[in-house]
């Protein structure tokens, strides 16, 4: 299943979801993406609060890899895990009914894909009023970053 499939299903609820921990841990990380304000262990929610978080274990050039009209690097489990922490990480899969370490293996798959259509500009603000899932649906239904 790919990543559109994937937040289609997390986004539009129904069977699939409720059949796809992939699914879910992409709706969880999301929700994650999105918060404003506090996260677990009180770091900085949003798109922010990650970016601080892939900075903090040195790996800031992946995460603005993502975020750049260049190609996305790509991220191994164990630096999603050294990112993220044990506290997100445990509330990630717990959400998605999984391991945290089956949890670390999408999230490597997911996460550079999603910041990648999160921010369809190259540019890592968000607009005032949050998260916009149709203009995220946009951006994956068929939607490129302006070079």
């Amino acid at each position: 299943m790919g990543l559109l499939d994937s937040v289609l299903g997390a986004i539009g609820g129904g069977q699939q979801q409720a059949n796809d921990p992939k699914a879910m841990l992409i709706q969880a990380a999301i929700g994650m993406l999105t918060k404003q304000g506090g996260a677990a262990g009180g770091a900085a929610g949003g798109l922010g609060g990650l970016l601080s978080a892939f900075e903090g274990a040195g790996l800031g050039q992946v995460a603005q890899s993502w975020i750049s009209n260049g190609q996305n690097q790509a991220i191994s489990p164990d630096q999603v895990q050294q990112a993220l922490g044990s506290g997100q990480l445990q509330e990630l899969a717990q959400a998605a009914g999984i391991s945290p370490t089956e949890a670390a293996g999408h999230l490597s798959e997911i996460l550079p894909g999603l910041v990648d259509k999160l921010t369809p500009h190259g540019e890592a603000t968000a607009a005032p009023g949050g998260l916009d899932l149709g203009g995220l649906l946009g951006g994956l239904l068929g939607g490129n970053k302006q070079a």
